[in-house]
């Protein structure tokens, strides 16, 4: 079922008026101490739930009651919603509002999956090699935190406020749920094979860890600075187990080959030569398709023609060879992929060029900074003047100008210059702002959208967040499977999530306690969080003990189980939502 029509289904059920409790976490400081003080705490304590009520009052008050309420000031997004809706809007056009909300919302998704994986991980993996990391030291670091960064920063952006704090709790766990039984049995239902062992066993070992952590955390209700610091450290720890048994299992290879080096090699049946044979005749035929677009004789572009085709995100070649609805798509997205080339660059360290674009790295000096400075926290530094006079943006705009003189008069289009990696330190920062705020803004409208339909935050956390977030990668990890990797996609399942859990809760709660210099409060949503966190639990625990039990082979009954235990779980969770179930 479709987002959309997952929401109609919903509004169409609620009847109207209809008021669920939304949980919240609720901080305490000291007197005095923080960004506010004593006074204002406690009203944000008391009001917390209080934007929730607006479906108690008639159509014609709600306008009223939302710009009077605090808890609807909804500060950090661009777009106030709440406002959107119950304002601007006449109450008679409440479905159009929100099917426009969905539509908006696929199109925030949409960004956060392009700027991820077009330009964060790109440029992470050209940092990586910058800075000359191991395989292994990228994979469970620069890797994990560009495929996690819309869960963590989604994350850190709920977290950071008392009435949204649910959806990071939802999301993180309804994600985890999604990916360790959806994402993992659609694999195994793509391609049966036998997983690794121990990668296996290490990983859902670590994450039953962290999940438990989190339980114990919501069960006692707050969380100290050490047990936030904690998380990061555990997080630490399961890189250096990866690191070491990567070791071990290295050195023992070593030593097996070297015990056998002086046995004759017997040429097996079913050896690896025919898989060379056939990468080599791939890659034959690949260079022979290349050739037919290459240029008889030298070509150089000029300056005119580099920008144009930089700023062109369909390939020729690959449009001939798609379907209609791979065609669909991409023109769909590629508006956004053009507003993206504009301002984040992107070193590629495959590319012998390093995707070197002297025009449009020279307008990235400009578009970069000044995309950060209108984008970060909201747009809170885009209308700053120094001393009330200059303002900032104007001061960045103008920078940006000389640096991209500088850099387009020294440099040539065919040879990048020395400090060409620098652009992708800038490339991180640009995207990590702008997946930031785009979080920050499906932070609001989930928030928004829950207040509408007289949902809580956890059951959209769960469900839209969690989905949203995870979706790419249930389509990275099936194509993975199909091309014959079912290890790697199972092993992106699991590494994936553990980092998001222990980093979103952790930054979320380091930031939260940086800002109110006090302990971390936390406030359940009494059952639905605990069937969260049981049915999480227990898809852990369940694979923990049937993938060995099967000696660790996953097929597709194994496959089949999974997604029927998430489909169970799922309207577990829409039940105890609509009050059907309940203590």
């Amino acid at each position: 079922m479709s987002v959309s029509g997952f929401l109609a289904l919903l509004l169409a059920l609620l009847p109207s008026g209809q008021l669920l409790a939304s949980g919240t976490w609720n901080f305490s400081t000291q007197p005095g101490v923080g960004l506010a003080g004593p006074t204002s705490l406690a009203m944000m304590s008391e009001s917390s739930d209080e934007c929730d009520r607006v479906m108690n009052y008639s159509a014609a008050e709600r306008c009223a009651f939302v710009k009077r309420t605090p808890d609807c000031s909804m500060e950090d997004g661009f777009i106030n919603y709440l406002k959107l809706a119950f304002c601007l809007l006449p109450p008679n056009l409440t479905p159009l509002t929100i099917t426009l909300c969905i539509v908006w919302l696929l199109v925030l998704f949409l960004i956060l999956g392009l700027t991820a994986s077009k330009f964060f991980c790109p440029n992470l993996s050209a940092i990586s090699s910058t800075l000359h990391c191991s395989h292994n030291v990228a994979g469970v670091t620069f890797l994990a935190l560009g495929n996690g960064a819309p869960d963590i920063f989604s994350a850190m952006a709920a977290i950071s406020h008392p009435h949204t704090a649910g959806l990071a709790v939802g999301a993180l766990f309804g994600a985890g749920i999604f990916v360790t039984t959806v994402v993992a049995g659609s694999v195994a239902l793509v391609k049966p094979f036998a997983v690794a062992s121990r990668p296996f066993l290490r990983d859902v070992i670590f994450y039953m860890i962290a999940v438990f952590w989190t339980f114990v955390i919501l069960f006692r209700g707050t969380t100290t600075l050490g047990e936030t610091l904690g998380y990061l450290f555990l997080y630490v720890v399961y890189v250096l187990t990866v690191l070491i048994s990567t070791w071990i299992y290295n050195r023992q290879k070593n030593s097996a080959t070297n015990g056998l080096q002086h046995v004759p090699h017997i040429p097996e049946l079913n050896s690896s030569d025919d898989d060379d044979d056939q990468s080599m005749r791939e890659g034959t035929i690949q260079q022979e398709y290349e050739s037919e677009y290459r240029p008889l004789l030298p070509y150089s572009e000029s300056t005119r023609e580099i920008l144009l085709s930089s700023l062109n995100p369909v390939d020729n070649r690959k449009w001939r060879r798609k379907p209609w609805t791979w065609k669909v798509v991409k023109v769909v997205k590629t508006p956004l992929e053009v507003l993206l080339l504009l301002c984040v660059p992107v070193v590629d360290p495959d590319k012998e060029d390093r995707n070197w674009r002297r025009p449009l790295n020279s307008l990235h000096l400009i578009t970069a900074p000044l995309l950060c400075v209108l984008v970060f926290q909201s747009g809170a530094y885009g209308g700053v003047m120094i001393q009330g006079e200059f303002p900032v943006w104007l001061l960045i705009l103008l920078l940006g100008m000389f640096l991209a003189a500088i850099v387009f008069c020294t440099t040539t289009n065919d040879h990048p210059p020395k400090y060409h990696p620098l652009f992708a330190f800038l490339g991180f920062v640009v995207s990590a702002v702008l997946i930031s705020a785009t979080a920050s803004e499906v932070v609001s409208l989930l928030h928004m959208l829950g207040v509408v339909l007289s949902l809580s935050n956890t059951v959209l956390g769960l469900t839209l967040l969690a989905w949203g977030n995870s979706i790419g990668d249930l389509f990275s990890d099936i194509t993975i499977a199909r091309q014959g990797y079912p290890r790697m996609a199972i092993a992106a399942c699991f590494g994936g999530i553990i980092f998001n859990m222990l980093f979103g809760v952790g930054l979320g709660c380091l930031m939260q306690m940086y800002d109110t210099h006090s302990y971390v409060q936390f406030e359940s949503e009494g059952l639905l969080t605990w069937i969260l966190a049981g049915a999480l639990g227990s898809s852990l625990v369940l694979s923990f003990l049937i993938v060995p039990l099967s000696q660790f082979h996953l097929g597709r009954t194994y496959g089949v189980f999974l997604l029927v235990f998430y489909c169970i779980f799922l309207l577990i969770a829409l039940l105890t939502e609509f009050r059907i179930i309940h203590t």
